[in-house]
């Protein structure tokens, strides 16, 4: 009974830790699809309006129904077309504008599903004529709602770890063919609940997540059918539906005719089943964009199924070694442990099959994820993709050393070797008997003595499974790496500099912010636009404001740039800038006749 409860409060603190750990773990999902250039560009002045907003991204997106909002100078919402894609682009979105743009500049807020399934937003501004004074409530926003988003991600870890005990535990039963496999009965139930709550949760909850809004919105009916029109959306359908068929079939299988059906037809059904659960994954994660997309998806799928045979397997197999072996040392001679140790032999080759298609599809995931060596350690994918061959690392060092009491618990037992009797000296002979067997030494292990290690292994196994989880929410390497070459390409176009340098004058009600827009921001004559903003965020207004560049490594400067007010913001039409490099810009602010500061911030200038 001690013995029991220890390893109860052994499987406590794990999933304890395991949850403590999934909620740390669930922060905002990271863009799948970045940006790669936008027409008009962020921050252009164009001579006349355009006609729409294009937008062009690394890889396909979807739309929303309010994908795009588009405000005017006065921050009033602009009526606009209806959002699409380019003709034979589905990596474009875009919007028609109204026929007519007054003067001014005007703030574009966008959102979209990239392929993989995640939402991304942004914004860009672009002006007609001229620049004008940005309202504080210019950017709305429309990032992620975080208690939305926490909650669709703890639904995902939920439902990659009940897959994985759901299914290993399948594969361990069908295949280990366990002693007592009545009693993994009860934790492959639990686990296909979890694992339908869990889906069912990512459907209410798709539409707020793809959104930005709160979870209130789940039950909307709009959203549900809106949802159901998705691809996401379809293949979280689809699992409930293999689930539930999974659920219908098994008590037919116990009664009647079906009980005749041969073992390899059920088998084969299963591993059907298994299979086209796994690509509801595989096709609405990392696979389902970017190159090779099927032989992606298959590599994902036999990624998830191996992960799952390895991981279920093993928490089956600490269930079967905790309850089927509670009486062994009593009984061992009797042979009672045989059947475990024959069990244990079993999953000792699955695991060796799993761990080999693990590394074969975890190499291909990784090249096609990276694209490069330069983004295993210059991307946050790279670094996630490091600490997990780190867990893996360790989980293979387990994984050996529970490999080597299996190769000792499965080799054949020594055999017995009779004992002589000695005849006594005198007297009569004694009668004669069955010898004593006397057995050889060492005797192999007892399988009680897996439990630690197979524990060992099962508690690294869930790290690297939630690891898994969190790469595949983070920007792969190739696409990030892909958006900075077009950024800089983006770079080689005129754009203007937009610089914020807070102040503070330490009086109450004495800080705020100066936005300073230098166009183009590069070497020669650029115009100058300084916008201050108070402390509620809203414009302000003060009695002067200068602006004066210094470039200490060229001794230049301090170049003054001659601001004068013009009516609710400060601008010079002319300010030479001789030489590129990092200039130190200060900017002067006075409140009031004994009120000022200077604040330094530095400013890029390119040639």
């Amino acid at each position: 009974m001690r013995d029991a409860h220890r390893w109860l409060r052994r499987l406590t603190v794990l999933g304890t830790g395991l949850l403590l750990l999934l909620l740390g773990t669930a922060v905002p999902a990271s863009a799948h699809a970045a940006l790669r250039g936008t027409d008009p560009a962020d921050g252009t002045v164009l001579k006349s309006a355009p006609r729409r907003v294009t937008l062009t991204f690394t890889e396909s997106v979807g739309l929303l129904t309010d994908s795009f909002r588009v405000y005017d100078p006065g921050n009033r919402r602009l009526r606009t077309g209806e959002a699409d894609h380019a003709p034979g682009r589905s990596d474009t979105a875009r919007v028609p504008l109204p026929a007519r743009l007054g003067t001014g500049t005007y703030t574009v807020t966008w959102r979209v599903v990239s392929a993989d399934s995640h939402p991304v937003s942004g914004a860009l501004t672009f002006s007609v004529g001229e620049r004008t004074a940005a309202p504080a409530a210019r950017l709305p926003d429309r990032a992620e709602n975080r208690a939305t988003t926490s909650l669709y991600d703890i639904a995902r870890y939920l439902a990659y770890l009940s897959v994985a005990l759901l299914l290993g535990t399948v594969a361990f039963v069908a295949y280990c063919r366990p002693p007592g496999r009545a009693r993994l009965r009860r934790p492959a139930l639990a686990a296909w609940w979890v694992l339908l709550a869990s889906t069912a949760a990512l459907y209410l909850l798709r539409a707020p997540y793809e959104e930005g809004t709160s979870p209130g919105r789940a039950f909307a009916l709009s959203a549900l059918t809106r949802t159901a029109t998705t691809r996401p959306g379809e293949l979280l359908l689809a699992r409930l539906a293999l689930l539930l068929l999974a659920a219908a079939c098994v008590p037919f299988l116990r009664r009647g005719p079906w009980r005749r059906v041969p073992r390899r037809a059920l088998l084969t059904a299963a591993a059907l089943g298994s299979a086209a659960l796994s690509v509801t994954w595989a096709a609405a994660e990392h696979a389902s964009a970017g190159p090779q997309v099927p032989v992606a998806v298959a590599s994902t799928a036999l990624h998830l199924l191996a992960m799952s045979a390895w991981l279920g397997g093993l928490a089956a197999l600490l269930l079967t070694l905790r309850r089927d072996t509670a009486a062994e040392p009593a009984h061992a001679a009797a042979g009672a442990a045989e059947p475990v140790a024959r069990t244990v032999a079993r999953f000792s080759r699955l695991a060796f099959a799993s761990v080999t298609v693990l590394a074969v599809t975890g190499v291909y995931q990784s090249w096609r994820g990276l694209g490069s060596w330069q983004a295993l350690t210059g991307t946050a994918y790279g670094h996630i993709l490091l600490a997990k061959l780190a867990a893996v690392a360790l989980l293979l060092a387990a994984a050996s050393r529970s490999r080597r009491w299996t190769a000792r618990l499965a080799s054949p037992a020594p055999a017995a070797r009779p004992a002589r009797v000695p005849e006594p000296a005198t007297g009569p002979p004694l009668p004669a008997g069955p010898p004593t067997p006397v057995p050889d030494t060492p005797a192999a292990p007892a399988p009680h003595h897996l439990r630690r290690p197979v524990l060992a292994e099962l508690a690294t196994g869930v790290l690297v499974l939630v690891l898994t989880t969190l790469l595949t929410s983070t920007l792969p390497g190739r696409a990030e790496a892909e958006a900075a070459r077009s950024e800089a390409t983006t770079a080689g176009i005129p754009a203007a500099s937009v610089t914020t340098v807070p102040f503070d004058v330490g009086t109450p009600g004495g800080h705020g912010k100066v936005q300073i827009t230098l166009d183009p921001g590069r070497v020669g004559a650029n115009t100058v636009q300084a916008v201050v903003y108070g402390p509620d965020g809203g414009l302000a207004s003060v009695p002067e404001l200068r602006l004066a560049m210094v470039l200490p490594a060229q001794r230049v400067g301090p170049l003054d740039a001659r601001l004068t007010d013009r009516g609710g913001y400060w601008a010079a039409d002319s300010f030479a800038l001789p030489i590129p490099g990092t200039w130190t810009m200060k900017v002067t602010v006075r409140v009031s006749d004994v009120d000022q500061v200077t604040v330094s911030k530095s400013v890029r200038v390119a040639r």
